[in-house]
């Protein structure tokens, strides 16, 4: 054995060594991080997570201070070269070696050409069009002018700093390209992120950015032919090819690009697998083509990112596909380099400073001075004005590709490119701070659908009457006009039932065309249903669709074609097809905002459409377990036993799940994520908060049990009234649908007899976050002004009471001679009172008994509360607290959001939806 083993072995010996070079790694003893040209891609993702690791640190701080995301990589790259990590012993040395840059240079190039030609979609030459009396004054101006300024500096900068082997005409080209630019993508996002997108300022800013990039990018491409030819004559040589394949792309390989778009449906259903692979070749193709006449290579991607068909949204789902590539690897790569190049400790003596700051200061002053004065002379006021010339001013990546390309052309020194990019730096920041200081919101004007403008839209006459009326016993004011929000799919069937019921009752069409008979004529009567010769009033109901916007080009892309996206939108089709069935006018619009922004805008939305209530969906996730909760419930409740909080009890398993009933609001149900629940009540709360008018959160439990609506289509609802503001609404709304003959209520005032309960209070308790400061005012946990009340003293108790009795007194002792229009309506509500020592297990009860009598008669339950949170009569967190504990805990944010009444009903299980309405408060 030991014989053949020994031969076994000498045979392997014997065998030739591998030839293929030792690959290396840790386990060999080798470096990871040292440079191997056959296995570049060790160090790559070495340099690549050191990048993006500085430069997402950086972005969340300067996220706070809203200012765009190019700083932080920009700066990631100056940290990370010769100012900062550099001067660190071996940290270029094994991380950047001089002998890996050529890698980094290529991919970031790839890069930057991909975003070059997400540039060229951007740019919409309609744009230009609607508002060229305004573009055309405003960039020529912004070129003009501070290319003058730019090429006058370069004088002395020439001769200070420049090497005399570079021609003068060169840098002063160069020097005066990059004074005239304006960064359009960076000043894209920062018009969305002051919400100025839609307002007059900054229509005319996105004008003037796409026709200031297209000059200058015009100039760059001469200034680099210069650079690059030997001669003027061969500068003019490749000027003039440039501008032929530019015509080329754009009257020849533009149509068939369209034709193959909609052949292959990429129009309607997003881009094909063709069509991506015949413009990604058709891209590259572009920008070889483009560097070998003698032109960078970014010039033909960003020719053909601009004759991309727009049909159909197309753009944007392009840039859906590729956006997050390119900025999230390609770009801080390409800004790192910049950086690396950077190095600010060469900005060493008082005379170097001096031509930086003069840098900063004249390209500021010519860019903000040229594009004040000429929307000054275009018409806009001096805030405006000012507000543009700003805005124009930023500079951002544009001008650092600019200095790039000077860089890599040996135009720039080392030293003065990073007294630019200094600048460049400094200018992008200053925008953000000037812009909210020139142009607070109260002076914006805002452009409408007819292409007009208004200032700050005025609050809600309807809504401000109904308060008055209440308050005074005046004759409340018929809601007529309606917002109803919209977000996703899923939403849609409560919106339509909860739309359907606030409808004034229509006659059919046989009504309306010919003469009933006598006996249904006396039928009607009876019933209450004289309202079908009467002319109702005009109903109004405005759909508003919300799209969450991030930091994603497309966002901002769907933001500034908001109003075609609306026309194809699915929701507010399908909304708008409901509307017309029911003899509805439903005008619809779609606003893409961050999600701190959701609640503001609906809110100056029900603002300049004059809203009396806006209607705000939740659809609450669907747990496995539901049914089986709701029976143990009920079987608990019939046999008059709680189950206590350490039972398992199937409905305290499924409140312990159920954390949040608004975390599925506008994004997907995630029980598990607490976080996601958070902001979805961060929506509604921030609604309450800003809403200048009534607001009902429809929580349709019904949907999400999976239930079909009843087909006799009637309707009971369930009315508790505790007293307040928010409860007299709920009194006003449950009269105005039963004017509708298909929908009845029953209505309940509630009082607390045992009044030690509401002496004993509940601020001593650790799960109520108040406590009454030295100054009387009850202050919550929170940033939302919703949540922080006066203390209600005897002056407001007593106006409040009145109000009550008054809004009681006219639904309970109706004079039908003096308001017949009420009559048919009320003749549909049974009004009852209760004093008990526990109001919410009363309601609890009764909406589960009502609740069981709508199924038996086919008919569906609806609870009306107030939400309770102003002026409230009674205090009712010691109960809610004993429920909580009988039936599971709940998160603070729910019992904030939505009020203790409707908090008591979600967590019991009841099977009823629910209708959470705020009053609105004078401004």
């Amino acid at each position: 054995m030991r014989d053949f083993s020994n031969a076994v072995l000498e045979v392997i010996g014997a065998l030739p060594k591998r030839s293929a070079p030792d690959q290396g790694g840790l386990l060999t003893g080798q470096d990871p991080t040292k440079v191997n040209t056959n296995d570049p891609l060790r160090l790559w993702i070495v340099q690549l997570g050191v990048i993006l690791l500085i430069s997402q640190l950086l972005s969340l701080v300067l996220r706070r201070m809203r200012q765009p995301r190019v700083i932080s990589e920009v700066l990631g790259g100056i940290i990370l070269g010769p100012t900062a990590f550099g001067r660190i012993p071996g940290f270029t040395k094994h991380i950047f070696p001089s002998d890996s840059r050529p890698y980094l240079n290529l991919v970031a190039n790839i890069g930057l050409c991909l975003f070059l030609f997400l540039v060229g979609m951007e740019i919409d030459a309609s744009m230009i069009k609607r508002h060229a009396r305004y573009a055309l004054t405003v960039a020529a101006a912004g070129v003009c002018i501070p290319f003058g300024i730019g090429t006058a500096i370069s004088v002395p900068i020439y001769h200070t700093f420049i090497d005399k082997n570079v021609k003068f005409t060169q840098y002063m080209l160069f020097n005066g390209v990059s004074f005239s630019i304006t960064a359009f993508p960076v000043l894209c996002r920062i018009l969305t992120e002051l919400k100025l997108l839609d307002t007059t300022v900054g229509i005319v800013v996105l004008s003037a950015g796409v026709g200031t990039d297209l000059i200058g990018w015009t100039l760059l491409a001469l200034v680099v032919a210069l650079v690059n030819a030997g001669s003027g004559l061969t500068a003019l040589w490749t000027l003039l090819v440039c501008i032929g394949w530019a015509l080329v792309l754009i009257f020849i390989i533009k149509r068939p690009l369209l034709w193959l778009a909609r052949r292959t449906g990429s129009t309607k259903n997003g881009p094909s697998m063709l069509f991506m692979t015949v413009t990604m070749l058709l891209l590259f193709g572009s920008s070889f083509f483009t560097d070998i006449i003698g032109v960078h290579a970014i010039f033909g991607a960003f020719l053909v990112g601009i004759i991309v068909p727009r049909e159909g949204g197309l753009t944007i789902t392009l840039t859906e596909k590729l956006e997050d590539m390119v900025t999230i690897i390609f770009l801080p790569l390409y800004f790192a380099l910049s950086g690396l190049s950077t190095d600010l400790t060469l900005l060493n003596s008082g005379k170097i400073w001096g031509f930086t700051i003069a840098i900063a200061a004249l390209d500021y002053a010519g860019k903000f001075g040229a594009c004040s004065l000429a929307s000054r002379f275009a018409g806009f006021t001096w805030r405006e004005s000012t507000t543009i010339g700003s805005l124009m001013s930023c500079k951002g990546l544009v001008e650092l590709i600019v200095l790039n390309v000077a860089l890599s052309a040996g135009i720039l020194s080392q030293r003065v490119f990073s007294m630019f990019v200094l600048e460049a730096l400094v200018l992008t920041f200053m925008t953000t701070p000037a812009v909210t200081l020139l142009y607070p919101p109260k002076y914006r004007k805002r452009v409408t659908a007819t292409d007009g403008t208004s200032s700050s839209a005025p609050g809600t006459e309807g809504a401000a009457q109904r308060f008055e009326g209440f308050s005074q016993g005046r004759e409340v004011v018929q809601k007529t006009h309606f917002t109803v929000v919209l977000d996703k799919l899923e939403h849609l069937p409560g919106m339509m039932a909860i739309t359907q019921l606030v409808l004034p009752s229509l006659p059919p069409p046989a009504y309306t065309e010919q003469a009933p008979a006598a006996d249904s004529s006396e039928n009607l009567k009876a019933s209450g249903s004289t309202a079908i010769h009467t002319a109702h009033p005009t109903v109004a109901v405005d759909a508003i669709r919300l799209i969450e916007l991030s930091e994603r080009t497309s966002d901002v892309m769907k933001s500034s074609v908001a109003e075609s996206l609306s026309a194809k939108d699915p929701l507010l089709n399908i909304f708008g097809a409901f509307g017309a069935l029911n003899g509805v006018r439903v005008n619809n619009s779609l606003a893409v905002v961050s999600f701190d922004d959701l609640g503001s805008s609906v809110t100056e939305h029900a603002e300049r459409q004059h809203s009396q209530l806006i209607l705000v969906p939740w659809l609450p996730p669907l747990y496995a377990g539901d049914a089986a909760s709701q029976k143990g419930t009920e079987a608990s409740s019939s046999a008059g036993n709680s189950s206590p909080s350490n039972s398992p009890n199937p409905a305290s398993q499924r409140i312990t799940q159920l954390q949040n009933p608004l975390e599925s609001l506008f994004r997907s149900s995630a029980p598990e994520n607490s976080n996601t629940s958070v902001l979805h009540s961060q929506f509604v709360r921030n609604l309450f908060a800003s809403a200048k008018t009534d607001v009902a959160l429809f929580v349709d439990r019904h949907m999400s049990e999976g239930d079909q609506l009843p087909a006799c289509g009637t309707c009971r609802l369930f009315v508790p009234f505790f007293g307040g503001p928010d409860d007299r609404l709920a009194l006003e709304v449950a009269v105005q649908l039963c004017a509708n003959p298909r929908v009845s209520a029953t209505v309940v005032r509630l009082t607390k007899h045992d009044l030690q309960l509401r002496e004993s209070g509940s601020t001593d308790k650790a799960d109520i976050d108040e406590q009454p400061s030295a100054d009387g005012t009850i202050h919550h946990v929170t940033l939302f002004p919703d949540t922080v009340y006066a203390a209600p003293t005897t002056q407001t108790r007593l106006q409040s009471e009145t109000a009550d009795t008054i809004a009681w007194a006219r639904y309970t002792r109706h004079d039908t001679s003096a308001d017949p229009s009420l009559a048919a309506a009320l003749s549909r509500v049974v009004v009852t009172e209760a004093a008990t020592a526990t109001p919410l297990r009363y309601i609890i009860d009764t909406a589960r008994r009502m609740s069981q009598s709508a199924q038996a008669e086919q008919s569906r339950l609806l609870v009306l509360t107030g939400r309770s949170r102003r002026l409230a009569a009674e205090d009712y967190h010691t109960e809610l607290k004993s429920i909580m504990e009988e039936h599971g805990n709940v998160a603070s944010e729910v019992r904030k959001t939505v009020g203790d009444a409707a908090t008591s009903l979600v967590i019991s299980g009841c099977e009823t939806s629910i209708v959470v309405l705020q009053a609105s408060v004078s401004a």
